[in-house]
């Protein structure tokens, strides 16, 4: 991923606390200029702190910017795109979860999610280059729910194959696509 087009990749994580081994961080160690949205902690759950702590992610950056997100992180670049206009070269959005429906036990409910400022999900067309990758068997959305989601943002499907919710839980640590897509993104 070099050349004419250096881009820097921020990473979106999404609202758990932070994994070692999460393919996020194996990728983010792999490329030369990448950095982070700081995690708030995992009892943070207002909409608008994640997407405050995103905006400010982006203005630090000097230069194009290619956003790499993961589960509720897809979320935030989400809400992020409809309230901000700074210009993003592109962005992978790795396995969005369906906030609209009852997520497995240990996750917020709909209502809660609703009263935290995640609903309703965004359906506006995202204003730059985007990849939706999608899980056959993501606990956390349905794979036709997802697509509907790139629909809307008229962001590319990858099919991601059956890798549950992309996450050390679901067996990934490593992510061998998420470099080639990265690099797609990072050379549009």
């Amino acid at each position: 991923m070099s050349g004419h087009s250096r881009a820097t990749v921020l990473f979106v994580p999404g609202l758990r606390d932070h994994v070692p081994g999460h393919w996020q961080s194996v990728l983010q160690a792999q490329l030369p200029a990448a950095e982070c949205v700081p995690r708030l902690g995992s009892n943070v759950l207002s909409c608008e702190a994640w997407v405050s702590a995103l905006d400010r992610s982006i203005a630090a950056i000097e230069g194009p910017i290619v956003l790499v997100a993961h589960s509720a992180g897809v979320m935030m670049v989400a809400h992020w795109a409809g309230r901000h206009s700074r210009p993003i070269r592109g962005a992978l959005l790795a396995t969005p979860p369906d906030f609209d429906s009852a997520l497995p036990e240990g996750y917020p409910d709909p209502e809660t999610l609703r009263a935290a400022g995640w609903l309703p999900t965004p359906r506006a067309p995202l204003p730059f280059p985007s990849i939706v990758a999608a899980s056959r068997n993501d606990p956390l959305a349905r794979v036709e729910k997802v697509a509907q989601l790139a629909r809307d943002w008229g962001s590319r499907l990858f099919d991601a194959g059956e890798v549950g919710h992309l996450n050390p839980a679901s067996g990934f640590g490593p992510w061998a696509a998420s470099f080639a897509l990265v690099g797609e993104l990072v050379g549009a």
